[in-house]
């Protein structure tokens, strides 16, 4: 069980820091034309902090050992990560944001379903995906944190920070 939870802690934390980079550093976004200079700023800031959070998360998921509370550590930056983003994309009437740029923005998944074509959006696709298996990570580790009872063959919870 804990081994699967650092499995799915791992690609979650992946999500927001490594797959922003690989999508985010080019002319979508760092490099975009359209964009203002201060709004690349702030974009390559956001993402190489996120980029510099997964590591550090990455070392807690693989060095932690038994020790169940860096992964929850962990968990709770991914948390942390995707809560910034679904904020953001909640708050676009507020601010005038919008999930893709008209200019050199990152194209939607196109899908069939029920032999019909699909749009969606990239990120709201990508980060769902990884929310779900953040979700799952932190199942596996909160089940990994239940022992039975080798007298009574009761389970019980075990400390969740051992």
């Amino acid at each position: 069980m804990l081994l699967t939870a650092k499995i799915l802690l791992t690609i979650a934390s992946l999500g927001y820091s490594a797959i922003p980079f690989a999508f985010d550093s080019n002319k979508t976004h760092w490099f975009n034309p359209s964009w203002t200079s201060h709004a690349k700023f702030h974009c390559v800031w956001q993402v190489m902090s996120y980029v510099y959070i997964g590591l550090l998360s990455l070392v807690l998921i693989w060095t932690a050992g038994g020790d169940k509370w860096p992964l929850w550590i962990a968990a709770l930056l991914a948390c942390c990560a995707y809560g910034g983003f679904w904020t953001a994309v909640l708050m676009r009437p507020i601010y005038g944001g919008t999930l893709v740029d008209e200019v050199n923005g990152v194209p939607p998944f196109i899908f069939k379903i029920l032999g019909k074509e699909r749009e969606c959006d990239a990120n709201v696709t990508l980060f769902t995906s990884a929310v779900i298996l953040l979700c799952t990570g932190a199942v596996f580790l909160a089940t990994a944190a239940v022992v039975i009872n080798e007298t009574t063959g009761i389970a019980m919870a075990a400390p969740l920070i051992r």
